[in-house]
């Protein structure tokens, strides 16, 4: 992939995007001469290619252990391979904002592991599980990016984790950082009977491209990928800064659209549709251009703006595209269609006839909380069941692919002794968390046990409900779980309870979506609902919602018509 001779020299700090020098002040945009690093971050990867703290690890820190290791790698690069230091244990929400980084670091650390839509075979499922029982304390999290996430990593052990994974194709290396983040890919690619186009290749030569390639280990912040031909939108498109999304077009045939600047977080942002046609071989390069374009033009000077979704609100999409084909591709794309929103579920829940006769199957942990144990069990029941593989989905779930027909009975209930479930309630199906409190030094609230409190609690109370209602569950503004695409989006925070005690609880949004629904919730103004009152709280709202509902009317769009009072949970009764 080649650059724009102009953005090569800008890079250099040589000149402007006029051709001559340039002041250093404006939004650190490489393309434009702006060559000085505007704030810490961005000095430190000038200092040293993040990507070089590996051989550190390795070599010095595994070896002195946590107090030999530099801030400027603890607090900054390590996060390159995936590693941050998680909450030390005992501190309250009222901490978060209040201490210094230093304060809030326990010794230990999370640690992602990328699965980039890859196929787990019963061994590399083992190795995980044993990873976790090992050097994790038996922790494991599927999240919403397909990555699985452990706790309680001691630094000493890093270079045998990465040892164990590489030998299973698997790897930490940018799984965080200002980096190119965990890919999404389809979790049904090449199996699914209504599957438009199987993105694999072009996944795995965006992989390729991207392996500890320098080229782009400096964005301006991180940059999330989904390559998806599942007509379901299955990848999450609307919320990635690049998305490759499948698409018949009536010339040409199988290919794909192009979707760019999404992302949430306190400026939430559903992604840009270009309307264009790409084959299957031109994708990577596509990516490659669009990754460029961030890390020449990307904002650098606040961290505030530094993500893809700033630079292509203010452009606009026409000049994205003219910029992406003029300045890095030299050639026009075709044009073509964009999708308007996904044909149904996109977490493949349940047992799904494959192309092949065989057999996939969707299952659920709850709230993506698994562990060491139950990885490994599940390992043992994909060698039992001879399965093709199994695959993380974005929605905090799993697809077994690759089952016998006449041996699904039998492994859904072995899927229910180990923790998961292909039948589960539409809550548990429907309700996803972020690390929360427990672990996040950013957060505020807890997460992942008052979601599953709540789970229960709704299942207690709407065992029969007939349509999936989603929930998620975030710790603290910043998104990860998808707080402002949800049916039921809550933000931890802090708020006064009927007696002026500051205790946990939530901000609401209500009404998004992503996928069967496209849209931003509706966040009230002012309302906030304690941690301690949230099954009432949710429970109100859901009865107003089938009490008032027309005929086949959704969540969103009530939530959309419906009247305030009604969504702040007040006067359920006279409906009821």
């Amino acid at each position: 992939m080649t650059t724009s001779p102009l953005a090569e020299q800008a890079r250099a700090g040589q000149v402007g995007r006029s051709g001559r020098n340039r002041p250093k002040r404006g939004e650190g945009q490489w393309a434009l001469g702006y060559s000085e690093p505007l704030n810490g971050n961005e000095q430190q990867k000038k200092d040293d290619n993040p990507l070089n703290v590996r051989a550190r690890i390795i070599h010095i820190y595994s070896k002195r252990g946590f107090d030999s290791i530099d801030p400027a790698d603890l607090r900054g690069r390590f996060r390159w391979y995936g590693i941050y230091t998680q909450r030390r244990p005992g501190l309250d929400g009222g901490k978060t904002g209040a201490l210094e980084p230093e304060e809030l670091d326990d010794k230990y650390f999370m640690m992602r592991v990328r699965s980039d839509g890859a196929l787990l075979s019963a061994q590399a499922l083992r190795t995980l599980g044993g990873i976790s029982t090992d050097f994790a304390r038996d922790t494991a999290d599927i999240t919403d990016r397909s990555n699985i996430q452990y706790h309680w990593i001691d630094i000493r052990d890093v270079p045998e984790i990465w040892d164990r994974l590489a030998a299973v194709g698997l790897s930490t290396e940018e799984a965080c950082g200002d980096s190119p983040r965990g890919f999404l890919g389809s979790p049904v690619a090449g199996v699914a009977k209504d599957e438009i186009i199987d993105g694999t290749p072009a996944l795995q030569e965006i992989t390729r491209r991207r392996a500890a390639n320098p080229d782009y280990a400096n964005l301006p912040r991180k940059f999330k990928t989904s390559v998806s031909g599942h007509p379901s939108l299955d990848g999450a498109p609307e919320i990635n800064d690049v998305s490759f999304v499948g698409v018949e077009h009536p010339e040409h045939g199988p290919g794909f659209d192009l979707w760019v600047g999404g992302g949430l977080s306190t400026n939430p942002m559903l992604a840009a549709k270009m309307g264009v046609w790409i084959p299957l071989d031109d994708v990577a390069d596509v990516w490659e251009g669009v990754i460029s374009i961030f890390r020449d033009y990307g904002y650098r000077r606040l961290r505030s703006r530094a993500r893809l979704k700033f630079l292509v609100a203010d452009w606009g999409i026409e000049k994205f595209r003219d910029v992406l084909e003029t300045e890095y591709l030299h050639r026009r794309l075709a044009d073509g269609e964009s999708p308007s929103v996904g044909v149904g579920n996109g977490d493949h829940i349940g047992v799904h006839e494959q192309k092949d006769g065989l057999f996939y199957v969707g299952a659920t942990p709850t709230v993506g909380r698994v562990s060491g144990s139950l990885l490994t069990a599940l390992g043992d029941l994909a060698e039992k069941y001879d399965v093709q593989g199994v695959r993380l989905t974005a929605y905090q779930k799993l697809v077994i692919l690759g089952v016998a027909g006449d041996r699904i009975d039998d492994l859904l209930d072995d899927l229910e002794v180990i923790g998961l479930s292909a039948r589960p309630s539409h809550w548990r199906r429907s309700t996803m968390a972020c690390t929360g409190i427990e672990f996040c030094k950013l957060a505020i609230v807890d997460t992942k046990n008052r979601a599953s409190a709540l789970i229960d609690e709704l299942e207690r109370r709407f065992p029969d409900i007939d349509t999936p209602i989603t929930v998620n569950v975030n710790g603290c503004p910043n998104a990860c779980a998808r707080t402002q695409v949800a049916d039921i989006g809550l933000k931890g925070q802090l708020v006064l309870d009927d007696d002026g005690n500051q205790v946990e609880g939530f901000q609401v949004h209500l009404g998004g979506g992503i996928g069967l629904t496209q849209g931003l919730g509706r966040k009230l103004r002012a309302h906030k609902v304690t941690s301690a009152a949230l099954d009432d709280y949710v429970s109100s709202v859901v009865s107003a919602y089938l009490a008032d509902r027309t005929d086949g009317e959704s969540f969103a769009a009530w939530v959309a018509r419906a009247d305030e009072v009604l969504l702040r949970g007040e006067q359920v009764a006279e409906l009821v």
